[in-house]
């Protein structure tokens, strides 16, 4: 379901090749950002300007970014409805240095990603939209919360995550508009800072 060929970018604007800016998060201990577009996601590395590390695609809307708090990997969660039943989606980690990207759920079809956060090297709190809307009113408004313990996330392999991981309690589960927070945050690593000039007296 994932395709990682990187996207075709312009010279001048490290971003250009992401589309409509939706998700950005930083990483500022390790000088990081990672950024989802309509078209992929990248990371970058933020400097006195940003520079673009990777670039790529992904089968679903990215929904929700989180870099791992002492591993060089970056949780990416994606997914959507798909019009008439099911909720979509991928978990992926990917290797900052490379931009090698993991599918971690054993369905095909996924489940559509809400929320990520680590709240420890070991553990992934990852917020679920329901597998379905099959008599349930609530699916567009509501989810599922799991949190997935494993010793070492950089050794854990594509594919291996079963229902019974993402197994967790029910919980309201917002789909929140990031887009104008990315691009104000994005807009501030374009825009040079302003040097102050001091004048003798």
């Amino acid at each position: 379901m994932h395709n990682s060929l990187p996207l075709p970018a312009g010279p001048d604007d490290p971003f250009a090749g992401l589309g409509e800016l939706l998700l950005a998060v930083r990483d500022h201990r390790r000088g990081l950002l990672a950024a989802a577009g309509s078209d992929g996601y990248g990371l970058f590395r933020v400097t006195d300007r940003a520079r673009r590390r990777w670039l790529l695609h992904a089968e679903h809307p990215v929904n929700a970014l989180a870099f791992h708090p002492s591993l060089p990997l970056l949780a990416v969660g994606t997914g959507e409805y798909d019009g008439g039943y099911l909720f979509e989606g991928e978990l992926l980690l990917v290797d900052l240095a490379t931009g090698a990207a993991r599918s971690l759920f054993e369905d095909h079809f996924g489940r559509q990603v809400l929320g990520l956060e680590w709240p420890d090297d070991h553990g992934l709190r990852v917020l679920l939209a329901p597998p379905d809307d099959w008599k349930d009113s609530k699916a567009h408004r509501e989810g599922h919360l799991a949190v997935i313990h494993r010793t070492d996330w950089a050794t854990v392999p594509a594919g291996s995550l079963t229902g019974t991981d993402l197994a967790g309690p029910r919980v309201p589960a917002p789909r929140p508009d990031h887009r104008e927070a990315a691009r104000r945050t994005v807009a501030r690593l374009l825009s040079p800072p302003t040097r102050r000039h001091h004048t003798g007296g």
